[in-house]
């Protein structure tokens, strides 16, 4: 009732509300929250205030962490994803490179639950042939934008060579209207009479 009691007392932290399966204390001041969430059976990070310094998620039901989802907490300090069910494959990666980030420590305290061969590992010895073929990497829409950038850089590359070989061209062409303009007459009779005449 005592945590209870405190998620009431501060329950926001300029705008930002506490989750309900979690408890929030202020840090005083603009120091930001130290939330809660550990042993609450979560199967989902909830969501967290932008002004996090501290999270505990350890002791829940978590297996994977979407990605993106701890991106906004731009102010942590500290965070404890420990004693959780993670599945390592694909879907881990996101966690795992944002832990890698964020404090090496955190990363080798969190462990594999599944798939059996890598059952109790760290994600800090996690090696991209543990976590089988991940295909899709990137979002789709990263990919479209991928191809779209490639095709344009392609286009820009070749129009600048055609620019390129005009501007040689039209320099001969110039070259060519100059020395016949100042050519004497006879020259230029001689040059465009036909043979036979």
């Amino acid at each position: 009732s005592a945590l209870g009691f405190a998620a009431l007392l501060f329950p926001t932290i300029r705008g930002e509300a506490c989750p309900s399966s979690c408890s929030c204390e202020s840090l005083g001041g603009s120091r930001g929250l130290r939330v809660d969430c550990s042993s609450r059976q979560l199967r989902a990070v909830p969501a967290l205030p932008r002004h996090t310094r501290s999270l505990d998620l350890h002791n829940n039901s978590l297996s994977w962490v979407p990605a993106g989802a701890l991106d906004s907490l731009l102010s942590l300090e500290h965070v404890d994803m420990a004693g959780n069910p993670w599945h390592c494959d694909c879907h881990v990666l996101y966690l795992k490179l944002w832990l890698q980030d964020f404090s090496a420590p955190s990363l080798g305290r969190v462990r594999c639950a599944s798939p059996a061969p890598v059952r109790m590992k760290s994600l800090a010895e996690l090696t991209g042939n543990e976590l089988g073929t991940c295909k899709r990497l990137l979002p789709v829409r990263c990919l479209e934008f991928f191809w779209r950038d490639l095709i344009l850089i392609a286009g820009a590359i070749i129009t600048l060579l055609l620019v390129a070989w005009a501007l040689k061209f039209s320099k001969k062409l110039v070259c060519r209207l100059n020395l016949s303009r100042y050519a004497p007459r006879g020259r230029l009779l001689r040059r465009h009479t036909p043979k036979n005449h």
